[in-house]
């Protein structure tokens, strides 16, 4: 809503129409009749005007009479102010944390356009208008940015609007005061978050009649809470809807879902009658239709007639996954598995996709697999509760919530006989018992000349065919990552670790030892890459102006850019700076194809941009002492034979405990052989997708050359199937990339669900435990300790800050995190599971660690000291850290 909204209005016939006059009232000034989202669109009356002019034109929707002042009169205006070009400029380069910086700016904006004079011209054609409306018409005065009531970006609340002005005069002066709007703190502050220009963006202002209004409010097509787009929510209060917004009058709610009242709240004499209700839902129910997605609507009643004021889509949703069956479906997030729940681009998208057997759902830039089908036959439902829940219990919460709701599921045609679930880690048949290193290294040989392999043949080739090859070994590519021997190795290492916790606990009582015991173990290529950058760091440790230059090296603002510079610059570097590139370009020709969210293939490699790294190894060289990898990878693996020991002692003193000790040690050779391996397939599978990377961007390069593309990163935003399709046709649709790239940005600012079902609901997971003391943050148990220290709350693993013993807690981790871990003294994510790559790494560091910690990174606090009970899975908050 509008800061102050106009909520009580006049209304013409059933269509809304009764502004044909108004459109030709003179430059500057246009009828709600005349304008909608194309045409005289959103660019010239911004997205409130451009969506009033749309709803007029729908049948049965009441609109109030008015007109808009355009963006090309406030452009006219503001070009003649010199003052105004010069105020503009105090935003440059200013960031949403300059936060005095901001007011003064804008408030010197806002002073300077309320005092700029108005052409005679538009003064008369606002007069000529406001004379059709009725010269004492009080009318309300509402701003309409041309970035604003748009799908990814609402600026909903961002920019002022005024009630009951009446009269020219009064009228000139608001819709001043709405132009300055654009320039208050909040306006400015959610542009910068944003990325939207401020000389891109204008502003429009609406002008309509206003009546008496009975009652007024607020209707969501879709369920504001749980998201269920079946669900419609009314607020309502009697009067004017300004007194529901500034939160003065409790608003009288109800639920409509299938035609009918399901709940209400609120006051003991309805606002609405069930009657009234219904019909206002039906009305949002075409309006829905009419602009294709759930809206946040406005509305009036007066005389028992419905008036629409406002209609914007609700940019908070997630979208629901496309099925048109009409089937009920349940999808799982794909991202909360991987550890990466950031939206992917088209490219990114097509490639996972093509990695992985199962087939997915896409929405909202992230993928999703329904199980809907898996959860109604009985025979297959206990193992996807029993894997999803023990991977992540959240998850597995949710997923019961749907279960247990009666009728939503399909019945199954053939349920088939029901057999025993395989619980996740269980050993299946032909998994080694032996724990012969032999296996993996046979493993890892037949990934690396796979990928050598691979190379060779992407330079050999170019155009079309280079692309249909890419596209061809994407079957080679799940050959290497899904070969059932890495499976059974895999899962023997797991199954062998389950045992040891399980066992254990009921012989000694003591849990999770399989966490110390994974400690240091060999062939774990994801660990080793953390350590292997500590001695890229001792390597630059000698000299003070390499030290100095990484301490001046700026996080980049743009990071899909290539970095090019950066190693030349490090080389130039008078004293060390030689050595220093050496190190590191050894450490990228082995790990470069490396970084956050690798599994989308669009994110820059530590090769492509090594300044990424740069904050990394300056913590590494504060933080640490020369010889830290060798000496961190001895204390695990000394660590993990003392409680091998430990154990086999205690073991042998039970009855019969010679007998349970040698099972003991087997399962413990059997982890410490196999538990590494576990990194190495991803790691491959990211080896062929950087080289994938490579040449596609190279063969996007002469698309560049060649005038079919603006620019190579522009194949990002294309499907991998749809590019082949432009290399060899030479022609693109670039309204097709803009669209995609508009997504993109929309689908950042978005917070993927666990779950979603086909309905739009997404089921909260809770943990049902009452082990957790009261005030602490549940989690999952991953990796065994207590560690108390201060909180490092890092969402861009570039941008960390850490010094010895900090605790790391942010959303999620994958292997390209792993460099924060080898400083840190505890991990804490709000994403993750058991076997995730956090998870594991953080295992072989021996970090306490609980993840799944549902906002986490909002309900810690930068800086406070917690505790971490990695054994127990849970957090306590206890303070402030204490500083000096």
């Amino acid at each position: 809503m509008d800061r102050a909204v106009q909520v009580s209005t006049t209304g013409g016939d059933a269509a809304g129409i009764g502004t044909a006059g108004i459109s030709t009232a003179g430059p500057g000034v246009v009828g709600l009749d005349a304008v909608g989202i194309s045409g005289t669109g959103i660019d010239e009356v911004g997205g409130k005007g451009a969506n009033l002019g749309e709803l007029s034109r729908i049948e049965g929707i009441r609109v109030p009479d008015g007109f808009c002042v355009t963006a090309e009169a406030y452009r006219r205006v503001v070009a003649g102010s010199p003052s105004f070009a010069g105020a503009l400029d105090g935003l440059t380069d200013l960031t949403p944390a300059d936060r005095e910086a901001i007011g003064a700016a804008s408030a010197e904006i806002r002073r300077v356009v309320e005092a700029i004079p108005l052409p005679d011209d538009l003064v008369t054609a606002v007069g000529g208008a406001l004379s059709r409306l009725g010269a004492h018409t009080a009318c309300a005065v509402r701003s309409s940015a041309t970035a604003e009531d748009l799908p990814g970006t609402s600026f909903a609340g961002q920019h002022d609007s005024y009630l009951g002005v009446v009269g020219p005069a009064a009228v000139l002066e608001h819709v001043r005061r709405c132009w300055a709007s654009l320039f208050t703190e909040r306006a400015v502050t959610y542009r910068l978050r944003h990325g939207v220009d401020h000389r891109r963006v204008d502003m429009a202002v609406v002008v309509q009649a206003m009546v008496a209004a009975e009652a007024a409010g607020v209707l969501f097509t879709a369920d504001p809470v749980t998201s269920n787009r079946k669900a419609a929510t009314v607020d309502a209060v009697r009067g004017l809807g300004d007194a529901l917004v500034s939160g003065t009058v409790n608003p009288d709610t109800c639920t409509v879902r299938d035609d009918a009242v399901v709940t209400r709240a609120g006051h003991d004499r309805p606002v609405l009658t069930d009657d009234q209700a219904l019909r206002l839902v039906r009305l949002g129910r075409r309006i829905e239709a009419h602009f294709g997605r759930p809206q946040d609507i406005e509305w009036c009643l007066a005389g028992d007639e419905f008036h629409i004021v406002q209609s914007r889509p609700i940019t908070t949703l997630f979208p629901v996954p496309e099925a048109d069956d009409g089937e009920n479906h349940v999808y799982v997030s794909v991202g909360h598995q991987q550890m990466m729940t950031d939206a992917m681009r088209p490219l990114g998208l097509s490639v996972w996709q093509r990695t992985t057997p199962r087939s997915m759902a896409e929405a909202g830039g992230r993928l999703f697999v329904d199980v809907a089908a898996a959860l109604a036959a009985p025979e297959s439902r206990a193992s996807i509760l029993v894997g999803l829940g023990e991977s992540d219990p959240l998850m597995g919460d949710a997923l019961q919530t749907v279960l247990d709701r009666e009728g939503f599921l399909p019945v199954p045609a053939d349920p088939g006989p029901a057999g025993a679930p395989k619980v996740a880690g269980e050993a299946g048949p032909g998994d080694p018992i032996e724990a012969d290193p032999a296996l993996v290294a046979e493993l890892v040989e037949d990934t690396r000349a796979s990928v050598a392999a691979l190379e060779r043949d992407l330079h050999a080739r170019s155009g079309p065919e280079l692309v249909e090859f890419v596209l061809a070994d994407f079957a080679e590519l799940r050959r290497t990552l899904f070969t059932p021997r890495s499976g059974q190795v895999i899962r023997a290492g797991m199954a062998a670790a389950s045992w040891l916790n399980s066992h254990v606990l009921e012989w000694l009582g003591e849990r999770n030892v399989a966490d110390t015991l994974s400690q240091s173990v060999p062939h774990n290529v994801t660990s080793e890459m953390g350590l292997a950058l500590l001695d890229v760091a001792d390597a630059m440790r000698p000299y003070p102006d390499v030290v100095a230059f990484l301490a001046g090296v700026e996080h980049p603002e743009e990071p899909d850019d290539p970095d090019h510079g950066f190693l030349d610059e490090l080389g130039a570097v008078a004293d060390g700076g030689p050595v220093a590139r050496d190190a590191l370009v050894a450490f990228l020709d082995r790990y470069g194809v490396r970084c956050a969210g690798e599994i989308d293939i669009t994110r820059p490699r530590w090769n492509e941009r090594p300044a990424l790294l740069a904050s990394t190894l300056l913590g590494y060289l504060h933080n640490h002492e020369p010889g830290a990898a060798e000496r961190l990878f001895e204390d695990g693996r000394r660590q993990a034979r003392e409680k091998e020991q430990d154990l086999l002692r205690r073991i042998r003193e039970l009855p019969d405990g010679q007998c349970r000790a040698d099972e003991t040690e087997q399962m413990i050779d059997r982890v410490r052989a196999f538990a590494g391996y576990r990194e190495y397939p991803k790691f491959g599978m990211i080896q062929r997708y950087a080289l994938y990377k490579e040449a596609l961007l190279r063969e996007a390069g002469r698309l560049v050359d060649s005038g079919v593309l603006r620019a190579a990163e522009d194949v990002f935003y294309l499907r991998l199937e749809e590019f082949a399709e432009v290399v060899r046709t030479n022609r693109v649709d670039e309204g097709l990339i803009r669209t995609r790239r508009a997504e993109f940005r929309s689908f950042q600012d978005l917070t993927p669900p666990r779950v979603i079902t086909s309905d739009g609901e997404v089921p909260a997971g809770a943990y049902h435990r009452d082990d957790v003391p009261a005030g602490a943050l549940a989690g999952l148990a991953v990796s065994a300790g207590t560690v108390e220290g201060r909180a490092r709350v890092v969402l861009d693993m570039a941008r960390a800050d850490l010094a010895a013993g900090d605790i790391l807690v942010t959303t999620s981790t994958d292997p390209g995190w792993t460099p924060l871990f080898v400083g840190i003294a505890g991990l804490v994510t709000e994403v993750g599971g058991l076997m995730t790559h956090g998870a594991v790494i953080a295992r072989e560091y021996g970090l306490p660690a609980v993840v799944g910690v549902e906002n986490a990174t909002r309900l810690v606090q930068d800086g406070q000291r917690i505790r971490v009970h990695g054994t127990e899975g849970y957090v306590e908050v206890l303070g402030p850290y204490p500083r000096g």
